[in-house]
């Protein structure tokens, strides 16, 4: 798994030796080698719902006590002036109310990780004022109604966040974002898990791989495409910007007349990203379909992430699964970290690799090792 990264300002180097500052609670989580959130969990007494064994908690307080760290009253004062509420703010158009809208469970680990935490959720939507594509200096003022807040969305304003972030305001996006600078994340490690892909399209026996993307640069889209690549790369298979085709409509329609040409081509093998709407899955599915190829038989696919709920089992699609409910909740406790006053990093979660129906060998062609 990639190395998560580090923001700037957020030095993780150890204390220099005779330092005269106050010792911190990431200093105190690298002692007893548990989170920070637990460093603050402990420190702050908090014991109901909260399932951490007395062997932990006698860490973290040996470590407190060895490195002479006491709490910082200002910010004690601070967290006692707020109002026990988180909130969640959504850029969809609508929020999502059907069990299968893929962030469905990213709000159940929200909401059981708050509880867990002791906080009340504060919903925003973005089908109300302020929501998606929001450009107004006040678009998200009313996220300030809660302590901090979560942001989900492929496409925020960044603006608008940048004003949250350079306000001290606490807000994590669920999802990396190269910007605003200083703005907390959790996002899934969507690097490693697409370059798995390739390696098991490879070993199956395939040699050419095209890769349908969308066409923006939305950080989940470009991790998958540098996983992508870089699969390929290990695998010493061709690269570039023939691997690559982004959906842009007109310009480059996904259509049959393009899937028969990668297969004169010898391509034997396309993958997907996972957006939130499924399009470039739904649009690669509907071309095979048109071009009458058979999958696995004559193409075999797969999809970065999953598919959307009603194409996930005609046939089921090799890809990997996003662990949703832990994103959620990994996004709680950062943000409950960054309430508290404290420091801390931006977890990346790894995601599991899911063999399905949809991929087998090239046609004429064996496994390795076969």
């Amino acid at each position: 798994m990639d190395e998560p990264r580090k923001r700037a300002g957020r030095g993780r180097a150890p204390a220099p030796a005779g330092r005269t500052g106050r010792p911190r609670q990431a200093e105190v989580a690298r002692l007893a080698g548990v989170s920070q959130a637990t460093v603050s969990l402990v420190l702050a007494g908090k014991k109901q719902g909260i399932a951490i064994s007395d062997e932990t908690r006698q860490k973290v307080l040996d470590a407190a006590a060895e490195l002479g760290y006491v709490p910082d009253p200002a910010a004690r004062r601070l967290a006692a002036a707020r109002n026990g509420l988180l909130g969640v703010f959504s850029f969809t158009a609508t929020f999502p109310t059907d069990v299968q809208h893929s962030y469905y469970p990213f709000l159940v680990g929200v909401e059981q990780e708050a509880a867990a935490q002791g906080y009340d959720l504060v919903l925003f939507t973005g089908s109300s004022t302020g929501g998606a594509g929001a450009t107004g200096p006040h678009a998200l003022h009313r996220a300030r109604l809660a302590d901090g807040c979560l942001f989900l969305g492929r496409h925020a304003p960044v603006d608008e966040l940048r004003r949250l972030v350079d306000d001290g305001f606490p807000v994590v996006h669920l999802g990396r974002r190269d910007e605003p600078e200083g703005l907390a994340w959790v996002g899934a490690d969507y690097v490693s898990a697409s370059t798995e892909v390739v390696h098991r399209l490879v070993t199956l026996g395939h040699r050419r791989i095209v890769l349908v993307r969308e066409d923006d640069d939305a950080p989940a889209s470009t991790d998958r495409e540098r996983g992508f690549l870089e699969g390929l790369k290990s695998e010493g298979l061709p690269g570039g910007a023939d691997a690559v085709f982004r959906r842009a409509d007109p310009e480059r329609a996904l259509g049959p007349q393009q899937l028969r040409q990668w297969v004169a081509q010898g391509v034997t093998a396309v993958v997907a990203e996972e957006t939130d709407s499924g399009a470039a899955w739904r649009a690669l599915s509907v071309a095979v379909r048109d071009a009458g190829l058979n999958c696995p038989r004559d193409i075999s696919l797969a999809v970065l992430g999953s598919p959307p709920p009603d194409l996930a089992d005609v046939p089921q699609p090799t890809g990997f699964d996003i662990p949703r409910a832990q994103l959620g909740a990994a996004a709680v406790r950062l943000l409950a970290t960054l309430v508290a006053g404290e420091d801390a990093p931006d977890p990346l979660v790894a995601c599991t690799f899911r063999p399905g129906a949809s991929t087998g060998p090239p046609p004429g062609a064996l496994p390795d090792g076969a």
